[in-house]
């Protein structure tokens, strides 16, 4: 099997030209890079340099293979790096999405704990709506996130962390008097966020689904991009709205609007996600484990919703109190 000691002799022998100035770089006796690449060459089955009087030279094998060796060595040195830093996390960036809603859910501080811990390490957190976070993921743009389910995650690993109850506002208390049914939703006239994702934000397609199956469609009045937008046009009696307890227990709630659960009670299922195949950097990874002590924190400080059943597995942000 081929060592990343073999490869670190081949690579150093072909940048330096000889076996002797390999072994001088990597305070190694010749006859060991010599023996290395040797052992190499018959694992391959090809000769990778031309052994000339005064300095080596690459085969066309040789040539092949120096790239992926390069690689190969790259990743293990950078791997070597990441882990002897664990302790320490003195530099590198951790990259992060959140949702644009995160401060709600005591977020806010989250940025300032982490650098006062670790002033080394840069800080890049991606505020935008969980299907886009989920899909940057996959591509490798963000490291992890904070998601609100559901999302595509195909190629993520997703650990559920908290769930938010989702109510239906309005400022006409006559429409918060029973629980909301999908049909009576539909027939609403609904002022609607997130217009940018439209139904692929993860609170707008549970709606689609429960529509769907019950042979009915939401075609909202108004859609318009903030929470904050749509709750002030509710307010002003435009039309209704939807959202998650975490805002209507918020300190910027208008006090003036009535909320009421779903008939079949609806959740933000806050979760954490990351790329299945790739590693967190170190950065990163202590900046998850903050993210998701503050989201699990949460349930210490809030009762469990009457929605609960004795075998909900995730926790429930409380119904709020003070509105009606």
């Amino acid at each position: 099997m081929t060592t990343l000691n073999q490869l670190r002799a081949f690579v150093e022998a072909g940048r330096l030209g000889s076996f002797t100035a390999a072994a001088g770089h990597l305070v190694v006796a010749q006859a060991s890079i010599s023996e290395l690449v040797r052992r190499l060459e018959e694992e391959l089955g090809a000769q990778l340099f031309v052994r000339g009087s005064r300095r080596l030279s690459l085969t066309a094998a040789g040539r092949e293979l120096l790239p992926y060796a390069q690689q190969a060595l790259h990743a293990a040195d950078s791997g070597a790096q990441a882990v002897h830093s664990l302790g320490s996390l003195s530099g590198g960036t951790a990259t992060f999405g959140v949702p644009r809603n995160a401060d709600y859910y005591l977020l806010s501080s989250l940025v300032q704990t982490f650098h006062a811990r670790y002033p080394a390490v840069r800080v890049r957190l991606v505020g935008q709506n969980s299907a886009e976070t989920a899909a940057s993921i996959a591509a490798g743009d963000i490291e992890a996130g904070l998601v609100v389910l559901p999302v595509d995650d195909e190629e993520l690993t997703v650990r559920p962390l908290l769930r938010d109850e989702v109510f239906y506002v309005s400022a006409n208390p006559e429409h918060t008097r029973r629980p909301m049914t999908i049909r009576q939703f539909a027939k609403a006239k609904l002022v609607l966020y997130d217009v940018h994702y439209g139904w692929s934000d993860p609170t707008r397609r549970q709606l689609a689904e429960r529509a769907q199956l019950a042979g009915v469609r939401i075609e909202p009045e108004i859609e318009i991009e903030h929470v904050e937008a749509a709750l002030r046009l509710t307010a002003a009696g435009v039309g209704d709205t939807i959202t998650s307890s975490a805002v209507v227990d918020s300190a910027t709630f208008p006090e003036d609007l009535h909320v009421v659960g779903f008939a079949e009670p609806l959740y933000d299922t806050i979760a954490l996600a990351q790329h299945r195949d790739r590693p967190l950097s170190n950065a990163t990874r202590e900046f998850a484990r903050l993210a998701e002590d503050t989201i699990r924190g949460l349930r210490a400080d809030l009762p469990v919703a009457g929605h609960a059943r004795p075998d909900t597995a995730v926790p429930l942000l409380a119904r709020p109190k003070g509105h009606r």
